[in-house]
């Protein structure tokens, strides 16, 4: 903490762009003379701010909402939009008819085979009606589970839209996950379907995904059908009767379906997300909260603009990969969909989709940055990166040497890095804006409307400088309202350690300026001879050295000290592991924390 403390403002925006944000557009909409009296006016007239949120984001409704939020069951239970309806897909591609959006390109992607092509809003919304009647022809419709296990394709895209339109509820699995990971979320949804491919790429090589979803099928009774699209050509088996080919199941379906009128409460996406013990936790967001808090987080505080063109490398499986669609299609943007590896088949693949599709909206993990760095900042020469305006950032901890090797080498020192920091479970909490200073590594504000506050053990607030409890004291909408079938577990997880108010698990804390840091999970937190610390502290150290892309430090038993503390670390391409290294990272790590949180081994 007192490293970062002493940190400068590394980046301040123009008066061009402030002038020309979204932000001072939606402070303007509101009547207020700047962010401080937004600040206010949402936490002393909430019913207010959100109205104007929803109404700002441009999100209509089928039949209007009576009220905009009722909290008489208390703030875990906030019913939002009371008497509306709604749905996803009349916001997303349904109100871009018979306008100018509707001919835009809305999707550019690109595999790792080489294989490269575009949607338009009119294409992508056929391509989601004809998927939309296949689904319906199953018998599939309103509140069915149906599970998408599909790499980064438009195929995922189409799938995610088509769900939500029929009035299913998604339920996005990572592309990566075996067979026991997809069945413990499939029987726990009690999905009905699955829409999958035969297979993808990754770092050239092929990646049988069918094969999975048949393991999955044959101890998961609930599973009737599924969805699959053929595109390595690989061989697959096909079950007669579940099984079903997604081009011969749209071939002779219409262009125009009708979309599901929805409650706004209607689950519409269900997100699972690790839990400290247990099964996977089932996040649940409905038609209405998660869309307008992605709009909110997104396009009004982190500018993302119709005219951008929107990549994040990342998974339907994570919910930046569900937040990137509903974004980019809400603001009626053009998302760029990358399957595959950022540094494979050539390792500068990253900087050359960047330069070719004229990104000028991209989200990145620190770990993308920190696996490109050892390739030098000469990688970029090739390429004309002029394209950029804006970085998001979500997912991890940065560290000083990647944030600023982005920062100065991509960005030359003039785009602003937004970091995000929240959850699948109510997206932002804290987050970076396009009209505020920034310093390394920092979180500028709170969200609006949430009433971020920092707790010690007892619920009493901390003062700058001090790391404790990061919590939400006003509900907000898109918050989840309960985790899947498990209303005891959704109150015991967030709302038990300070009655009435959401502790996220994350450590935080706030410098003399202000700006916000997330220090680690709270519930991760080793304590090696009594002595407590968080597993991000250590990575932060490890991941120094140019020699490590990527670190995981995690506690095991130890019959002396309790735990001890284990680092597995991935190398840098190149890099051969040896005990010389091995000592090079214990000793950073002692020098930084002290000699009782050297770790014991390195694997």
């Amino acid at each position: 903490m007192a490293e970062i403390d002493k940190q400068n403002i590394a980046w301040r925006p123009s008066e061009d762009l402030v002038r020309d944000s979204n932000l001072t557009h939606f402070l303007k909409f509101l009547g207020v003379a700047d962010f401080d009296a937004l600040v206010k006016l949402a936490d002393k007239d909430p019913d207010r701010y959100w109205d104007r949120v929803i109404e700002f984001n441009d999100y209509r409704f089928i039949r209007p909402y009576s009220n905009v939020r009722d909290t008489t069951r208390g703030a875990a239970s906030v019913d939002w939009c009371q008497g509306g309806t709604t749905n996803l897909v009349l916001n997303c591609l349904d109100k871009w008819r018979d306008t100018r959006t509707y001919e835009k390109t809305a999707v550019i992607y690109e595999d790792e085979a080489g294989a490269k092509g575009t949607l338009s809003y009119r294409e992508l919304d056929h391509d989601v009606c004809r998927l939309a009647g296949g689904l319906r022809s199953l018998g599939l419709g309103r509140n069915d589970v149906i599970g998408i296990y599909l790499p980064t394709s438009p195929e995922a895209m189409v799938a995610f839209l088509a769900i939500a339109k029929i009035g299913a509820i998604v339920l996005p699995m990572f592309s990566g996950f075996g067979p026991d990971a997809i069945a413990i979320r499939v029987k726990d949804a009690n999905a009905k379907a699955i829409v999958t491919v035969d297979g993808t790429w990754r770092r050239g090589q092929p990646k049988p995904m069918k094969p999975v979803i048949d393991e999955v099928a044959s101890i998961c009774p609930c599973l009737e059908h599924v969805i699959l699209r053929i595109r390595t050509g690989s061989d697959v088996s096909m079950m007669a009767g579940r099984d079903h080919d997604w081009d011969h199941l749209i071939a002779n379906m219409p262009t125009d379906a009708p979309t599901e009128e929805m409650r706004s409460t209607d689950p519409m996406l269900l997100a699972y997300t690790s839990g400290t013990t247990g099964k996977p936790k089932g996040v649940v967001h409905d038609h209405v909260g998660f869309a307008n808090k992605v709009g909110l987080d997104m396009c009004i505080l982190m500018d993302l603009r119709a005219a951008d063109r929107f990549m994040w490398m990342s998974d339907m499986g994570w919910l930046v990969g569900p937040l990137t669609i509903t974004a980019s299609c809400l603001q009626g943007a053009t998302v760029v969909l990358v399957e595959g590896a950022p540094n494979a088949p050539e390792q500068d693949r990253f900087w050359r989709i960047i330069s070719e599709h004229r990104v000028s909206y991209l989200g990145v993990a620190p770990t993308i940055i920190r696996t490109m760095m050892p390739y030098g900042a000469d990688q970029l020469l090739p390429y004309d990166l002029s394209c950029l305006r804006v970085f998001a950032s979500s997912g991890e901890a940065w560290t000083p040497e990647a944030w600023n090797w982005l920062f100065e080498n991509v960005g030359k020192s003039k785009l602003p890095i937004l970091n995000m920091s929240g959850g699948t479970e109510l997206v932002d909490i804290l987050t970076c804006t396009v009209i505020h200073p920034i310093k390394p590594c920092s979180f500028s504000i709170a969200v609006p409307g949430m009433n971020a506050g920092i707790y010690d053990d007892e619920g009493a607030e901390l003062a700058a400088g001090q790391v404790g409890e990061l919590v939400v004291r006003s509900p907000c909408l898109g918050m989840t309202r309960s985790l899947w079938n498990d209303e005891e577990r959704y109150i015991d997880s967030y709302w038990s350690k300070y009655p009435g108010v959401w502790h996220h698990g994350d450590f935080a804390s706030r410098d003399r300026d202000g700006f916000w840091y997330i220090h680690g999970r709270s519930d991760d937190v080793m304590k090696i001879g009594g002595k407590r610390i968080s597993p991000s502290e250590i990575e932060a150290l490890v991941l120094r050295s140019d020699k490590i892309v990527e670190a995981a430090a995690v506690g095991s038993k130890d019959t002396q000290k309790g735990q001890k503390i284990v680092c597995a670390c991935v190398l840098a391409p190149g890099v051969e592991g040896s005990e010389i290294l091995a000592d090079e990272v214990r000793s950073t790590v002692e020098l930084g924390l002290g000699r009782a949180f050297r770790p014991k081994e390195i694997v």
